[in-house]
């Protein structure tokens, strides 16, 4: 972890040698991230609740789905830009390096742009705690800290599942923003408000439910079953498909000739 921290720390120099660009940029994740924040207060002018839930659940939500996503933009990048490396041939060369393959990518690059949506989710998440009645103990801080691991977990199961397909279509599928960006946004709400369709399928197929609606119901006082309080758990066991694809990728790869 030692050289993932270096990375770091060499990536966030190098983004200050342009700190005009870099404060520019800062300040305009400012506006986009309040751009979704507003839509959510726009909405709830017209309506006191979504199928029972309040403005302040619905941000709890938002800001537990907006931090997973801004931590991987942030320190998984490499990940997320992965189709680039191969393109450019550069996979190639840490192939030749006796480092983890997942790791080397990870230090390829970050944004610390993306830090300010990441602040941001956080004043959010505040915001809508402290305006929910909630019982706590040592419980319910359990469940919400699985809660914001699980949704950087899922993130970068994403990415890394999305990055796999890259070894056979060398150019990164725009597909992936469905899952990605379009499951942000949808997942930024509670899974239950949608169709039993959705339901099924962000559940079993993509569990965005296990981060944020299971575990929330327990949070909030709506469900007693302790297995709601640990179901972000098994967000963790959607890493094993996607380390595994991403290393049946590789296997297939070849080099693109840079």
């Amino acid at each position: 972890m030692k050289i993932y921290f270096e990375s770091l720390a060499m990536h966030l120099k190098g983004e200050l040698e342009y700190r005009v660009d870099f404060i520019l940029s800062f300040l305009s994740q400012i506006l986009v991230f309040f751009t979704y924040y507003f839509i959510i207060l726009a909405l709830f002018t017209k309506f006191n609740h979504i199928k029972g839930f309040t403005l302040y659940e619905v941000l709890l939500c938002f800001s537990i789905v907006q931090f997973g996503f801004a931590f991987n933009e942030v320190f998984a990048r490499g990940i997320d830009k992965f189709d680039e490396l191969i393109i450019r041939g550069d996979f190639d060369r840490l192939l030749l390096r006796p480092k983890n393959i997942i790791l080397q990518v990870l230090c390829s690059d970050s944004d610390f742009v993306k830090v300010s949506r990441l602040i941001q989710s956080i004043i959010v998440l505040i915001i809508a705690i402290c305006h929910l009645n909630i019982s706590w103990n040592l419980l319910k801080i359990i469940t919400l800290l699985l809660m914001l691991f699980s949704s950087c977990i899922i993130f970068f199961g994403i990415f890394l599942m999305a990055a796999s397909y890259c070894f056979f279509t060398v150019q990164g599928l725009e597909v992936r923003n469905v899952f990605t960006d379009g499951g942000k946004h949808m997942a930024q709400y509670p899974i239950g408000v949608f169709s039993k369709g959705f339901v099924y399928f962000f559940t079993f197929i993509i569990p965005y439910a296990f981060v944020n609606y299971y575990p929330l119901l327990f949070f909030l006082g709506r469900k007693s079953s302790i297995l709601y309080a640990f179901s972000p758990l098994l967000v963790f066991l959607y890493l094993i498909p996607s380390i595994v694809t991403f290393y049946l990728g590789m296997k297939r790869y070849s080099s693109v000739g840079s």
